[in-house]
């Protein structure tokens, strides 16, 4: 194990070498408030730039990345982002912006920015979009204001949000946030949403219904037509959860199939690097009635000039500082613009071509949840080899060994031993079959050798942990005499 950068240095050890002073010293004490001053130097390593280079590479060899590994990564859509999209937020009249300047000195931005709301628009089947939201759950919450809003102008705010099932968890945590209820709407026996539930739970207090199509078991919800007829006919909203919105570009458009609230993760379809806590960006769109309670400010154009505009008196507010994570929003138009209407088709073809590809070749291994033909992901179940005591779980910490980045795991909730798999439409045939073949010798060692799943991951950086021990335990802060002390986990079938 290499050791920590704590125990790299030494005492005096520096990294850099500043020339003498060419003023008298003045110490910090002179200049600053005393209950500023620390009391005690900070605890931070001595170490030379070599160390620190040295360790720091050496720590990045170690992580799994998309650049690097294979992330088949289920309703996450952690797919390779193309570089020149990085390369184009680069440029300097980007890079030397201020959020403080003059509207007419962004004049360029805030016609890119306005650009790629219509653009969104077009693409999503919608009127209008805002794309200040910061994230794709903060984006969920914000669909919720607006429709918050919107039945509180009506006289009637409602109290119910439907559910499916099989949805994400932010789509519950964002309605509970919101101050509704939380009505759960359980899946027919083909994964997708019970119509017959559906008639039951539908009454003049339901504010609408949160919808991801495809949904999260992979699969299109062949009947969204008669959802948003019966979720309009209570006058309630039909929102769309944009997370699997890839398989549907150039083919589908939410807002032609009912949807009058949209968000959309430009982290997962439109080229933003997707994880490490972010920036980014859940832009939403809406239907022409509802565009008055977008949140602020808005992009307007007047005449030949585009403005920030703030006075919307059915606004729901201000959610982030400025305009959004412009940074991420110039990744996804750079992204669109790159593609084209036809690059878009591509990829959501290929998002499909290669979910069903990887169906086709494990489905003879492992037990499928629903199965058809599915669009960018599918669910397969690890009940076969549970019956031998290996569980998905432990199929997924013997995938690292592989060098593969295991799967989303026990999710959606309603498939027992579920591992979701999204290959996203940029990985290569070759990838693909490599895949395969190392899930179909995983499925030969639970026939053969059940217990050495009980060790994986073996040549991971990181043995198993103890997770339960973990979680009741963090250790929040660093004390060499701890280090040797947090435990591996302790088996159980």
């Amino acid at each position: 194990m290499r050791p920590l950068l704590f125990e790299i240095g030494s005492t005096g050890r520096r990294g850099t070498s500043l020339p003498a002073l060419e003023f008298p010293r003045k110490e910090v004490s002179s200049f600053l408030p005393f209950h500023l001053l620390r009391k005690n130097p900070p605890e931070l390593p001595e170490v030379s730039e070599l160390d620190v280079v040295r360790h720091y590479t050496s720590l990045s060899k170690k992580n799994f990345s998309v650049d690097a590994n294979f992330y088949p990564l289920g309703s996450c859509t952690m797919k390779y982002n193309p570089k020149v999209n990085e390369d184009v937020v680069k440029q300097i009249g980007f890079l030397n912006l201020h959020p403080y300047q003059e509207e007419e000195t962004v004049q360029g931005v805030l016609e890119l920015l306005y650009n790629l709301e219509k653009i969104l628009c077009e693409i999503v089947g919608v009127d209008e979009f805002c794309l200040q939201p910061a994230a794709g759950a903060q984006g969920e919450f914000t669909g919720l204001l607006i429709m918050h809003a919107y039945h509180s102008d009506r006289g009637n705010p409602r109290k119910k949000i439907l559910v499916p099932d099989s949805s994400h968890g932010t789509n519950p945590a964002s309605a509970a946030l919101c101050g509704y209820e939380v009505i759960q709407v359980k899946s027919n026996a083909r994964g997708r949403v019970d119509l017959d539930e559906l008639r039951r739970l539908l009454d003049q207090n339901v504010a609408g219904m949160m919808l991801t199509n495809p949904n999260t078991l992979g699969l299109f919800e062949d009947e969204v037509s008669e959802i948003a007829k019966l979720v309009h006919e209570v006058e309630g909203l039909l929102y769309y959860d944009g997370a699997n919105l890839n398989p549907l570009l150039g083919m589908a458009r939410p807002g032609d199939m009912g949807f009058d609230i949209v968000h959309l993760n430009t982290h997962k379809t439109f080229s933003t690097p997707h994880g490490g806590g972010g920036p980014g960006a859940g832009p939403v769109g809406v239907k022409k009635f509802l565009s008055k309670y977008l949140p602020t400010p808005r992009i307007v154009q007047e005449k030949e000039l585009f403005r920030i505009k703030h006075d919307f008196p059915k606004s729901v507010g201000k959610l982030t500082a400025f305009y959004g994570n412009t940074g991420v929003l110039l990744r996804a138009y750079a992204y669109i613009r790159s593609l084209g209407r036809e690059g878009l088709l591509r990829t959501g073809q290929h998002a499909i071509l290669n979910a069903n590809y990887l169906l086709k070749g494990l489905k003879t291994f492992y037990e499928v949840a629903y199965p058809e033909m599915c669009m960018h992901e599918f669910v397969l179940t690890a009940t076969r080899q549970k019956e031998k005591g290996v569980r998905a779980l432990d199929i997924a910490k013997r995938l690292i060994d592989f060098g593969i980045h295991p799967p989303t795991i026990y999710f959606p909730l309603i498939v027992p031993e579920a591992m979701m798999i999204e290959p996203t439409e940029t990985e290569s045939r070759q990838t693909l079959d490599h895949f395969i073949e190392v899930m179909k010798t995983i499925a030969k060692e639970v026939e053969e050798n059940p217990t050495l799943f009980r060790q994986a991951p073996m040549s991971a950086p990181v043995r198993r942990l103890d997770e339960v021990w973990a979680a009741r335990h963090p250790v929040l802060k660093w004390e060499k005499k701890k280090r040797d002390e947090i435990p591996v986990a302790s088996y159980s079938a």
